[in-house]
């Protein structure tokens, strides 16, 4: 079991596979897109195996994959399958932006992944379009149909909500989720300069309470995060994965203040 110095078990991990994305959602990317990391400077899938599996031996029992979008990088199912064999882990799980799940579903499952997060943040195309700079609704909601086709449930719908939404277009989202039998999970937008402790002016699932974070993030180039609002990273010793993670949980903040040294598509959300 890990448990950090303020008693909170520690139990989730989320591992960014990829720094790349097929969108540029306007809270999340520049509109010019970023600057890739080199090939080499990306963790290997047999590295990400050997972290996860370290971490499972610790206590992990959650792991989701992210990004940047998890779905662009190539042979993605190959890594599902690493994960899905190792002992200790309960639940594998995805965030997306959906738009490859409708060719890429039946082969995620099949290599043993869980379920799925899908962002879509309005219904409306051109909004969509919009918040997404370019990116076609149809192809996001196919996704969330083959998502349900292939039992990758339960499904979620991850929707931010930012200044200019509508609450309209949130009642229009619930309706949505409802008829399918989707959860719906609403992200507040926030900013990663500060933690922002003032009175939410719409109910939202996420950011959650520092109180209740179990989870530890590992960035695509192999740094440790104990914490989403601080700038403290740990790189990982691969001759000492265990003692990697274990520095990380130890130096895990009891409240989060503000991570300025990388922007949210650097981290994975």
């Amino acid at each position: 079991m890990l448990c950090d110095r303020y008693s909170r078990r520690i139990e989730y991990l989320r591992v960014a596979v990829t720094d790349r994305c097929n969108q540029r959602c306007v809270y999340c990317m520049p509109a010019d897109g970023i600057p890739l990391k080199r090939h080499g400077a990306i963790l290997r899938y047999e590295q990400i195996e050997a972290v996860v599996r370290t971490a499972t031996e610790l206590g992990i029992r959650k792991v989701r994959l992210t990004g940047g979008e998890p779905l662009v990088r190539r042979g993605i199912e190959d890594l599902v399958a690493m994960l899905a064999r190792l002992p200790g882990l309960k639940e594998l799980c995805m965030t997306t932006n959906g738009t490859r799940l409708a060719v890429l579903a039946p082969k995620l499952k099949a290599a043993g992944l869980g379920r799925v997060n899908v962002s879509i943040n309005s219904l409306d195309p051109d909004k969509y379009r919009a918040i997404t700079r370019g990116g076609d609704l149809s192809r996001a909601l196919a996704g969330v149909e083959a998502a349900l086709a292939h039992d990758l449930v339960p499904l979620k719908i991850n929707m931010v909500v930012l200044a200019e939404t509508a609450p309209s277009e949130i009642a229009a989202m619930r309706a949505f989720c409802a008829a399918k039998s989707i959860a719906l999970q609403i992200i507040r937008h926030f900013t990663l300069a500060r933690r922002d402790r003032g009175r939410p002016t719409f109910p939202a699932d996420r950011p959650p309470k520092c109180a209740n974070c179990n989870r530890l993030r590992l960035t695509a180039d192999g740094y440790l995060k104990p914490c989403l609002f601080s700038e403290d990273e740990i790189p990982v010793d691969f001759a000492d994965i265990r003692g990697s993670l274990l520095a990380a949980v130890a130096g895990k903040p009891r409240n989060g203040t503000r991570c300025r040294n990388r922007p949210m598509h650097a981290i994975g959300g």
